[in-house]
Order: structure tokens, then sequence, then C-alpha cells
């Protein structure tokens, strides 16, 4: 169950708007205008005034975009989007069997490495676990994950250096994660989305799922 003073993992405010775009095949400029426009999906915005969408946000606009492919104008794909919102209250997506993708984990302490390790690979992924920053750029450049998970306070609080450093290299998925709140500094340094400690083992499966395009929201 989660806290009561957290919202639940599908609304919790997670995807930066250009992880979205990747994840929904629009430019973000458009996702701008549709929220300015339709006012249907409106991400929080961090102190910073960056936009994070949530996993729920990112299933709305899925289902504006296929029915767009459908050949509904974007005017009537968010209508439509109201009237099943207001319909079927939104329920949990099921999730998809995943390849074996590996997930690179950066952490700072080895008991946090070792509960992430376990639901991701009980999930079906291969991971490999570093707990400094030079054992993670190392590992990094070795084996060219799918997707790294980054711990702010790695190596003293070399985290935001260390997603700098993997953003510089195409086709990786990075989600950073701390008890800090540090969801700004963490797009900005290119980030994909961010997790507050304590992780719910859901929320991170699932989040990394939907970077790698292999959840069921993204499957429509």
């Amino acid at each position: 169950m989660s806290p009561p003073d957290r919202p639940p993992v599908g609304d919790r405010p997670v995807y930066s708007i250009s992880a979205v775009a990747k994840m929904v095949d629009v430019p973000v400029a458009t996702l701008r205008t549709w929220e300015d426009r339709y006012a249907q999906v409106v991400p929080t915005r961090n102190p910073g005034g960056r936009r994070l969408y949530s996993r729920r946000q990112v299933e709305q606009l899925q289902f504006v975009r296929a029915r767009m492919k459908e050949g509904v104008s974007a005017a009537d794909a968010h209508r439509l989007l109201g009237e099943r919102t207001e319909a079927f209250p939104p329920a949990e997506a099921a999730e998809q069997p995943t390849p074996r993708a590996l997930i690179q984990l950066a952490e700072s302490d080895a008991c946090s490495a070792e509960l992430e390790e376990y639901f991701l690979a009980a999930e079906g992924f291969q991971v490999e676990v570093t707990l400094t920053e030079a054992s993670a750029r190392a590992a990094f450049d070795a084996s060219r994950p799918a997707a790294v998970i980054v711990e702010v306070l790695v190596s003293g609080g070399a985290g935001l250096e260390l997603c700098r450093y993997f953003r510089e290299r195409d086709g990786v998925a990075i989600v950073v994660v701390s008890a800090l709140e540090a969801a700004g500094a963490a797009i900005d340094a290119g980030a994909d989305a961010f997790l507050r400690k304590p992780l719910d083992p859901r929320q991170l499966v699932s989040t990394v799922r939907d970077l790698l395009g292999s959840s069921a929201l993204l499957a429509q």
C-alpha cells in the first residue's frame, strides 16, 4: 500500500517531456500545444518549472495518439479521452513479458542495490550492479546496457555528473533515483525519469518497462 502522503504509483510524476515524446511518438512541441489547448493531460511542474508526467498521463496520451492514427482530429481525440476518463476510471495496466534487457545499477548503497537487483531480475531483466562512479562508467562502456538507474549520491554525489556522461551516449534510458527531491536537477542532467526513494518495486519495474517500450500501455 502507498504511504498516505504519496499518490498511487500510476499518478506519481516521473517522466520528462522528452521521454514522453519518444514513448508516444509525437514532438515535444505538440505535447505542449495539446496541454495548452485542450487541458486534458496537464503534467506536474517541479519547482524549476520542468514538466513531469505520470504513467497514467502517458497512457492518456497514448490513447489520443491511437485515435489520431485512426483519422480522428486532435480536438476530437481529446474529447474522447475526457469521455473515456469519466466513464471508465483508470486501472493499472497489466505488464507484458519483457526480453532479458541489461539494466545497470549505479547505486551508493549495497543494500539498496541488492533490493533493486532482486526486483528487476525477478521480472526477467539482466542486472549489473556498480557501486562507484568509476566502476559505473567502466561497466557502461564495456556492456552498453539498455537502461541505467543512477543514485544521485553514488560516490558522494556524483550521480548527476554520471547521468550527463550516460546521456552523451545515444540509445540508453536513464532513471535517476534519490531520497532527496532532485527531479529538476535530474531532468536537467538528462534523465528520462526520476523516482523518489524509498522506491516502490512495482513503480521501479514499470518505469523501466515504459522507457524500454515493453509495457502493456505502450503496446497499443
